[in-house]
């Protein structure tokens, strides 16, 4: 009873530890319809989290993560549960799919790779939040050398006046031409004067060399070896000074970042908060009966079992230990089971939620209830060309109808099915837009069955469209 909501969740880092399980459920509710039982398990496993940091360090040591496995259909929530949760803690949080990684021996992907990849995600995180803390400090050294900028260029400006003309004729008037800058540039009169500034690229990769280590741990011993190989060059770039201020804001930001300092602190944030969501788990269950050559899916269980019990990662920013990141898998397991994992695997997954499929009513809830529902989304896309789209009860019904038939003849893929339904039912008015001459279109029943008719009549044709 999910429905998968695109967007952001805009919450500072760290600013949903302190919610109550309750709290953290009427948040997650904001977003996503039903699934109490999944939104209780992770609200559980959150607040652990804040548990554990106020207990002594050698207790806190011994105390785990108990990592959850999703069970349910493609398109009830699984994904967007674990995501809306991270966005909550601001936390750092990643999305594999456990199809995608080989057997080590194999050529692919190595299930480390998810470590080092939280960790960039980490990296990102934290630099942004430090750029976020010197951007004052930054904005006021950019703009010093934006006033240095126009005067070694001599032209200050057009809009500084007769009188800034003048006081240049005089050699000691430095200091009052600054002033008249550092006005003008204040009042955002100078905010499209060209001004010239050298910017620096970064040096685009000439070769790439795979390896089972990774090759972002070649890349650093590369870099190691020969820095002239990977150092962006500069070059001459004529600019607006609103520009030149976004270039000189992020280059000084830049230099006031220590870059150690926001390497240890990320994997500090992914060691201590980090949630990997590792989906399609159902994909490698099962035992192998014989050697082939495919990839051994109990293989990759098997790799995957080491970084799930706690294992120490090794990153070009150093070592990773994973024995308190939070680990939530996901499954439809529609041909094999939980059981089919091997037991080792199994029992690192020690809580199991049942996620429930989708009906009528609760694509109904989805097309309306959540914050930026589909039915606002549409809404707000067509208001742009001032088009007033009306939705009526019975045309909401209808589309939930529709899609509810589509996912029981054919693959069933839940909430997702409802943008293909909408997309079919309000394909000529976003074709129109504009041009049409009824700027108030009413989404009815009989509108939407008119849409449909001929494709939801047809099972083979709404196997290809719908």
């Amino acid at each position: 009873m999910v429905f998968y909501m695109p967007g952001r969740v805009e919450t500072p880092h760290g600013s949903g530890v302190g919610l109550l399980p309750r709290q953290i459920v009427a948040e997650l509710d904001r977003f996503i319809v039903g699934q109490s039982r999944a939104k209780r398990a992770v609200a559980i496993a959150l607040r652990n989290r804040m548990r554990r940091r106020k207990l002594p360090p050698e207790v806190a040591e011994e105390v785990m993560p108990k990592n959850i496995l999703m069970i349910g259909p493609t398109g009830v929530g699984k994904t967007e549960i674990a995501r809306r949760l991270a966005r909550l803690a601001g936390s750092p949080f990643l999305k594999v799919e456990a199809s995608k990684f080989t057997e080590v021996g194999y050529v692919g992907r190595d299930v480390e790779s998810m470590v080092r990849d939280l960790v960039e995600i980490a990296l990102d995180m934290v630099r942004q939040d430090r750029r976020e803390q010197v951007r004052a400090q930054a904005t006021q050294a950019a703009e010093r050398r934006l006033v240095d900028l126009l005067m070694a260029q001599g032209d200050v400006s057009s809009q500084a006046g007769e009188g800034a003309a003048s006081e240049r004729g005089d050699p000691g008037s430095r200091e009052l031409r600054r002033s008249v800058v550092e006005r003008e540039l204040e009042s955002g009169a100078l905010e499209d004067r060209p001004v010239e500034l050298d910017v620096s690229s970064q040096a685009p990769a000439a070769f790439r060399i795979f390896s089972q280590a990774g090759m972002e741990e070649l890349d650093m011993n590369l870099r190691d070896m020969l820095p002239g190989l990977f150092q962006g060059k500069s070059h001459r770039s004529r600019l607006t000074v609103a520009q030149a201020r976004e270039v000189l804001c992020r280059e000084e930001e830049e230099k006031l970042v220590d870059p150690d300092q926001t390497a240890r602190e990320a994997i500090r944030r992914v060691e201590e908060e980090g949630i990997l969501f590792i989906d399609e788990l159902d994909k490698i269950a099962g035992r192998e009966e014989g050697r082939g050559p495919d990839v051994s899916r109990e293989g990759v269980q098997r790799d995957l079992l080491p970084i799930v019990e706690g294992t120490l990662v090794s990153t070009k920013h150093g070592m990773v230990r994973t024995d308190h990141v939070l680990f939530i898998a996901a499954g439809a397991f529609h041909v094999s089971k939980p059981s089919d994992l091997i037991p080792e695997l199994q029992g690192r997954f020690p809580i199991r939620v049942e996620l429930e499929s989708l009906g009528r009513d609760e694509l109904v809830r989805i097309l309306t209830e959540p914050e930026s529902s589909l039915v606002r989304q549409y809404q707000a896309l067509l208001r742009t060309e001032d088009i007033e789209l009306v939705f009526t009860s019975d045309g909401v019904s209808a589309v939930a109808e529709v899609a509810e038939e589509v996912n029981r003849r054919t693959e069933n893929i839940g909430a997702r099915r409802l943008h293909t339904v909408m997309e079919r039912v309000l394909e000529d008015v976003s074709f129109a837009g504009a041009e049409l001459p009824e700027r108030r279109v009413v989404v009815d029943a009989p509108y939407v069955r008119r849409r449909v008719a001929d494709i939801a009549s047809d099972a083979d044709l709404s196997r290809f469209i719908l």
